[in-house]
């Protein structure tokens, strides 16, 4: 390994020692720059990875709230804003129970590389708390995201740091937290935070663009391979907005979802999720704050596996989108033996290490998160223009922008790839293609 790249992760080993989701991130995107580090030996002199793999400031704060009973609750909030060299921090809120610095650090600096991807100017952050909002009344949630906004106000604005949402933090949330930020600052600026609703600043598509996003991604790679998306079975994992949008992108294009799951266990559904009546069953398990896919399987007659994962399904595509840390050997191996062809990765860092050098080495196709799910983000910042030009688009002309941005991100990867002797490697190509321009940027603005 190029010694520089060694000695950055040598430090951050030593440092994060205890953080092993950003460990992991850190390590794969370093490992795949070694092609561009070998060709600027400036870069060292200027600590350029050193400030790469260090956040610009992290907001770690207490967050009190009551219940519906009057029984006081703190949680921990957080802020981490990564990377500001080619606009201002931009990443989802996460509410869960896994939230703490470590993943939040991993999904900023992952955050970073995919805002570039999108080639507008949007910076890397992502924030969230450790707060579970499953089970939790609408009061209470409204109490959270109230107290969680006041301190979080005075750290975000339009030309500092947009929020969005992520898991756990949809359009309700979005919602209390606007209306608190307006109430505290007493003034109507409704770029400061997107995901909002159509009746205040909200963009049409974007509760689907991450999955509407990913299905475009997937169609590049499939046109690459000479291959095309009519009649593909595809698995996929979770039941939310993500798993949503894909399956009813996968639907409107011929194509079949046949696997979700939960925290449950996973359907399968040889039929596909693809009626009108299927799709939106997908809505009504979601709000009904119970996170069981089960529901699913009663609801429509299909078989359920409980505590099971949908890996072992021979399909023609694997789309993981729910968590991190989703795909491990085991399921590398499964996913091999049955001769599958195509994984993208739509939730973050849905695979370890080892599974994913397992699939490439195995000849799959692996399309990387920071790219295949790029399209969430870049609808957000489009929500963002829209704000700052106080214009509302029609949904064909977010979908059209949105699409247009998938196939540019799968050509600049794939491009980046080729360039430096990589074949058709869209992992590589990504991290190359992202870390460019972000090194471009801070180069160009000096030793800040």
């Amino acid at each position: 390994m190029n010694a520089y790249i060694q000695k950055v992760l040598n430090q951050v080993e030593k440092r994060d020692a205890n953080e092993p989701e950003f460990l992991q991130t850190v390590e794969e995107v370093m490992k795949s720059l070694e092609v561009v580090v070998d060709k600027h030996p400036e870069y060292e002199k200027m600590a350029l990875l050193e400030r790469m793999v260090e956040p610009e400031r992290i907001v770690e704060f207490r967050v009190t709230w009551a219940d519906d009973n009057g029984q006081a609750h703190v949680n921990r909030g957080f802020r981490v804003q990564f990377n500001s060299a080619i606009g201002p921090y931009k990443g989802g809120l996460r509410f869960a129970t896994h939230v703490n610095l470590s993943v939040m650090k991993f999904l900023a600096f992952e955050q970073t590389f995919k805002n570039s991807l999108t080639s507008l100017p949007i910076g890397g952050g992502k924030g969230g708390s450790d707060f579970d909002p499953n089970g939790r009344s609408d009061a209470e949630i409204m109490r959270f995201c109230q107290a969680y906004m006041t301190e979080l106000q005075r750290h975000i604005g339009a030309s500092i740091d947009v929020p969005a949402g992520d898991i756990g933090v949809g359009g309700r949330e979005i919602g209390y937290m606007f209306g608190q930020f307006k109430r505290i600052r007493g003034a109507y600026e409704n770029g400061v935070i997107t995901g909002k609703g159509l009746s205040y600043g909200g963009s049409l598509i974007r509760p689907e663009a991450t999955g509407f996003g990913a299905i475009y991604y997937l169609v590049e790679v499939l046109k690459h391979e000479n291959d095309d998306i009519a009649g593909k079975t595809v698995a996929l994992s979770g039941f939310g907005n993500v798993a949503w949008g894909a399956a009813t992108k996968l639907a409107e294009l011929g194509a079949k979802a046949v696997t979700l799951s939960g925290p449950d266990g996973y359907i399968y559904d040889p039929d596909g999720v693809i009626t009108k009546e299927k799709l939106d069953y997908l809505l009504v398990m979601r709000n009904s704050g119970r996170n069981v896919v089960k529901d699913y399987a009663d609801k429509f007659g299909v078989e359920f596996f409980p505590k099971e994962k949908p890996w072992g399904r021979k399909v023609d595509v694997i789309m993981p989108c729910a968590m991190q840390n989703e795909i491990h050997m085991t399921e590398a191996q499964w996913i091999v033996d049955n001769g599958i062809k195509y994984y993208m990765e739509v939730s973050n860092m849905p695979t370890t290490n080892d599974a994913l050098a397992y699939l490439m080495q195995s000849g799959v196709i692996v399309g990387p998160s920071k790219a295949v799910n790029a399209g969430g983000v870049a609808t957000s910042a489009l929500e963002m223009s829209q704000n700052a030009g106080r214009l509302s688009w029609s949904e064909e002309e977010v979908d059209e922008k949105l699409k247009t941005i998938m196939i540019n991100i799968h050509k600049a990867s794939a491009e980046a790839a080729s360039e430096y002797g990589l074949g058709y490697d869209l992992v590589s190509g990504a991290n190359i293609a992202g870390f460019k321009k972000v090194a471009e940027a801070m180069i160009a603005q000096g030793l800040v």
